[in-house]
């Protein structure tokens, strides 16, 4: 055992010393943060603008701060972006994080002084927790790989500017940076397919333990690296590897096939970071879910995801959520985010502590005749029937087609690349739609009442959606392919990869 990881095995215990005092704590730690957000910004622009001096309870806070999303908070952040200071949160931002958004083109969102130390205390917390669990912390010793987005940045206002994966790479303590990779030259690169070959080149000889990075991009540097080996599994190639780390995704729908690719099991870590703030991580390999972290400088709220588009939807604190409850997210920051709806929908599945799972995005589901088909239930649906056939999947979307060109009723279109096609597609398809409608009641009333016809199944070429992201300027990075659509969009993106 090298020196990283003997020392890493005391700081891992002190560490989660900590974190159970806040972990057994959580509603007396929210009530605290939220108090702290309220004073520290009552002489901001909007703290002055929503009364903020006057909030004494969190009732107070629903009344003066309406739910917000992007395009809402969009005049505040304008007026930051051109270097006014004081205006969501008190002095400027240490960064802007710039993302993508569908509706808002460009997005900047923004990251404090206070906010950024949060993010990088969750990351190394995330492997710490692992270590002590699990006395595996032999990954120290050797090289890691975070697969991430550039690090050079622009100015906005007199704010350093750029993607959240670019600005942690600024971050990375100093013990870990001698066992960092790629390069910081490699890390430049614009082009992802370059970069991808540029990492391999350098990490292919390398002792490299950790691998960190969303799963269908990871899985493209594992293909390269296959590529280069004449076919090796990554266990052959990395006989060190023991620890996957992602975030952004669901990694189910790629699990098959990247342990596949890996040739073994690998212990993993799932978790939980967004540009708005560290959310939350796995903190076990036991039980079920993520921690959320509610001492992180972020107040919490929740609104129902089935009245998320009322017009005056409910809101609740963490106090009063519900087991396997599906919620909209809504955020309240130490960098000036308030009432922040943050697309996502979670659902607890434990309140001692509280845990959560990602089960989709508010906006991204299949409601064009009623249903509400959520991300959670066709992965569920997808993944079961896959395992059940023996199939692998790849990657996959799903669409309505209203009006189909060969008449008839609409449907569900599932555009699916296989890593391994299902030996009888039809019935294959048949049993995606009998477990659908077991998940969705609405959606089996469509189908039983003939609105409906069962879902049909597109099969793509291999790389399709590679190739689709490609051509949308997209490929790599943090960029992800919605899982569900209530447009055609991406359906029509795609028809060109139909077998």
């Amino acid at each position: 055992m090298g020196i990283k990881a003997f020392l890493s095995k005391p700081f891992a215990s002190y560490a989660v010393k900590q974190i159970n005092r806040w972990k057994k704590r959580a509603i007396q730690s929210q009530q605290e943060v939220f108090k702290r957000l309220i004073s520290d910004a009552k002489d901001t622009a909007f703290g002055r603008d929503h009364h903020f001096s006057e909030i004494r309870s969190y009732e107070d806070f629903k009344q003066r701060v309406p739910l917000r999303d992007y395009e809402d908070l969009k005049p505040y952040v304008e007026r930051m972006v051109r270097g006014e200071e004081n205006v969501l949160w008190p002095g400027k931002p240490a960064y802007f994080a710039k993302t993508s958004g569908t509706t808002s083109g460009v997005k900047y969102i923004p990251i404090s002084g206070e906010s950024m130390p949060e993010h990088i205390k969750a990351a190394r917390n995330a492997l710490l927790t692992y270590i002590n669990e699990t006395g595996n912390a032999g990954f120290a010793d050797g090289k890691m790989i975070f697969l991430q987005g550039s690090p050079v940045l622009d100015k906005k206002g007199g704010v350093p500017t750029g993607r959240l994966s670019g600005i942690v790479a600024h971050h990375i303590p100093a013990y870990l940076q001698k066992n960092r990779l790629p390069s910081y030259e490699t890390n430049c690169i614009d082009d992802w397919e370059q970069k991808v070959d540029a990492i391999v080149e350098e990490t292919f000889h390398e002792d490299m333990r950790l691998i960190s990075g969303i799963p269908p991009w990871v899985q493209m540097y594992f293909d390269r690296l296959s590529d280069k080996s004449g076919g090796k599994k990554i266990k052959d190639i990395f006989k060190n590897f023991s620890l996957f780390v992602y975030g952004g995704v669901n990694f189910e729908p790629y699990r098959a096939k990247m342990e596949e690719a890996i040739g073994r099991k690998v212990d993993s870590i799932e978790t939980y970071p967004a540009s708005e703030g560290f959310i939350a991580y796995q903190d076990s390999q036991k039980d079920k879910g993520l921690l959320l972290l509610v001492n992180a400088g972020m107040f919490y709220e929740f609104v129902p995801a089935e009245e998320y588009f009322h017009s005056n939807p409910p809101r609740i604190s963490l106090e009063d959520v519900e087991l396997e409850q599906n919620y909209a997210l809504i955020l309240n920051t130490n960098a000036g985010l308030w009432g922040y709806s943050i697309g996502d929908t979670i659902k607890f599945v434990s309140k001692d502590p509280y845990r959560i799972m990602v089960t989709g995005r508010i906006k991204h589901y299949i409601s064009a005749f009623g249903e509400h088909v959520i991300g959670e239930e066709v992965e569920q649906a997808l993944m079961d029937a896959a395992n059940e056939a023996g199939a692998g999947i790849t990657e996959f979307t799903v669409a309505p087609q209203v009006s189909p060109d060969e008449g008839g009723l609409p449907y569900h279109e599932w555009f699916i690349e296989f890593a391994k096609a299902p030996p009888y597609p039809v019935s294959f398809a048949r049993h995606v739609d009998t477990i659908l409608q077991k998940k969705n009641i609405y959606y089996r009333d469509l189908i039983e009442g003939k609105i409906l016809k069962p879902l049909v199944i597109r099969s793509l070429q291999k790389d399709a959606f590679r190739n689709y992201m490609k051509m949308e300027g997209k490929l790599g990075g943090q960029n992800k392919v919605p899982r569900l659509s209530n447009d055609r969009r991406i359906a029509e993106g795609l028809n060109q990869f139909i077998i």
